[in-house]
């Protein structure tokens, strides 16, 4: 990971949990989604979802078991199908190289809070602050992404208020869940967000 992170940066090592799948066609290009297993030290996995197009691909073998690294950005997509999440989260490579069998997992975002934090504590007493961060791209569109702050960091993230500019580090985090539907019927799905483990000071203006 670059030593100056951009607003929106993302660097990945994982094991490939499903080969690529054909997923939309853009610009002329065809892109195609695969899902990367990256293990936490407590030993959970996370299970994180990259896209990449059919050029990036080619450049390095992606069959379900290989370490890949991935570099490139969180991106978010509106799903209006009404099948799955509502708000669907992936990681955008940029590269896709062969990788030792070491885990990585790094976000780096600096974006602007779109929603009030929602600040809370577990049973237990833990502090745990959610944020929704609107992280602006090209063409004056916009990333909405979820974010989650624990302790020290929950307390300060729940004094910001709708519009204050954020920058923080963390990881992406996959949390499978219950949904229950209309008709009364469950469906398992999976969340993702990013878990802060730094808040950072702003970049400068340039």
């Amino acid at each position: 990971m670059s030593a100056q992170p951009t607003h929106n940066s993302v660097c990945l090592r994982g094991s490939v949990e499903s080969p690529p799948v054909f997923s939309h066609e853009s610009h002329g290009r065809l892109y195609y989604l695969l899902t990367l297993g990256i293990r936490r030290l407590s030993g959970a996995c996370d299970a994180v979802r990259v896209l990449a197009d059919r050029e990036t691909l080619h450049a390095c073998d992606c069959a379900p078991g290989r370490f890949l690294a991935a570099e490139g950005s969180l991106r978010s997509f509106n799903n209006r199908t009404g099948v799955g999440n509502k708000l669907v989260i992936t990681v955008l490579a940029h590269t896709l190289t062969p990788s030792c069998d070491a885990y990585e997992n790094q976000v780096f975002l600096s974006g602007a809070l779109c929603k009030p934090p929602i600040y809370r504590q577990t049973p237990l007493g833990r502090e745990i602050c959610d944020l929704i961060l609107a992280v602006g791209r090209s063409y004056g569109r916009s990333d909405y992404l979820p974010c989650i702050a624990w302790g020290a960091g929950a307390r300060q993230c729940a004094c910001r208020q709708v519009g204050d500019t954020l920058a923080l580090e963390g990881r992406i985090q996959s949390r499978p869940y219950i949904k229950a539907l209309d008709d009364g019927t469950q469906v398992r799905r999976v969340a993702y967000e990013v878990s802060v483990s730094n808040l950072l000071p702003e970049p400068a203006a340039t």
